[in-house]
């Protein structure tokens, strides 16, 4: 943070255009920085976003920072806003229902700043993925440049979150296929990225679309197993989640959240302490859910 006040004194003597692509620089930089505490988090997210998102109105071509913050709004909604909807499902509904439609909100938002920033990098990039799904137009292969995976990534990510929580809205619910397609060609251009978070996420769209098959989606999750070098946390949630649960195999999901638990305890990045978080609740919560 010292940093960015240090490019907010160079105010009076640098363009406005090169102030704001600094400050704009600084804030992508800090939203990459890792942070394993949970409360401090959360109590810092709120500021950095809103600031960030007003830095890039002023800076839309800025895809680090667009990347940025599209992967804080989705990683806050689904860390601190849906898994409380969660929490809360049992002892009051209404209070769930609030958090989820704020989640859905922020799922939005995200997708909103990723794609308008995908656009720019990628004229035409929208109005392809809003062609008629099994049209020639609609199933020709989608390319994206190397440097776009990114932007690409959390545009599908926070797309596929704001559908699953929009069930009752057969519009986003049609949006499905063009978020898959969004996220495979991220995929077949850089099936690795994020450490194998990409290949959890098509694993996730592999499973949610209609007709997806477990033995796909196993065999995603292990492309992100060894693309994290040998266990993927958010791999090991899914496992357990939505397969080993929909099969009502209690004892696959316990072992493969005690595993997540465990693989998740020595590392310092937030969204390993998020999931760990996730896999102790599910497991204190067992009982309901078998």
């Amino acid at each position: 943070m010292l940093a960015l006040v240090g490019v907010l004194g160079l105010a009076g003597c640098a363009p406005r255009t090169l102030l704001m692509k600094g400050v704009a620089d600084e804030l992508a930089s800090q939203g990459q920085a890792e942070e394993s505490d949970l409360g401090l988090a959360r109590d810092a997210a709120a500021f950095y976003l809103k600031l960030s998102e007003s830095v890039l109105r002023q800076v839309p071509g800025h895809p680090a920072l667009a990347e940025s913050v599209a992967s804080g709004f989705t990683q806050y909604a689904f860390a601190f806003v849906a898994f409380e909807a969660e929490k809360l499902q049992n002892t009051d509904s209404r209070a769930a229902l609030r958090q989820r439609q704020r989640a859905a909100r922020l799922y939005e938002r995200a997708h909103r700043h990723a794609m308008a920033a995908l656009e720019l990098q990628q004229p035409g990039l929208t109005l392809a993925l809003a062609s008629v799904w099994g049209s020639p137009a609609g199933t020709a292969p989608l390319r994206l440049a190397r440097e776009n995976v990114g932007l690409a990534y959390w545009a599908a990510a926070s797309w596929g979150a704001w559908i699953a929580l929009s069930k009752d809205q057969p519009e986003r619910v049609a949006d499905l296929p063009s978020a898959i397609r969004l996220a495979q060609a991220a995929y077949d251009t850089h099936p690795e990225h994020a450490q194998g978070g990409l290949a959890v996420l098509m694993a996730q769209f592999e499973l949610a679309r209609p007709g997806g098959k477990a033995a796909a989606a196993e065999g995603l999750l292990a492309r992100a197993d060894a693309a994290a070098g040998g266990t993927s946390v958010a791999a090991l949630v899914v496992r357990a989640e939505a397969l080993a649960l929909p099969a009502g195999d209690r004892a696959a999901f316990e072992r493969l959240l005690r595993q997540a638990v465990s693989a998740a305890a020595p590392r310092r990045d937030l969204a390993s302490q998020v999931l760990r978080e996730r896999a102790l609740w599910l497991l204190d919560t067992a009982d309901d859910l078998f």
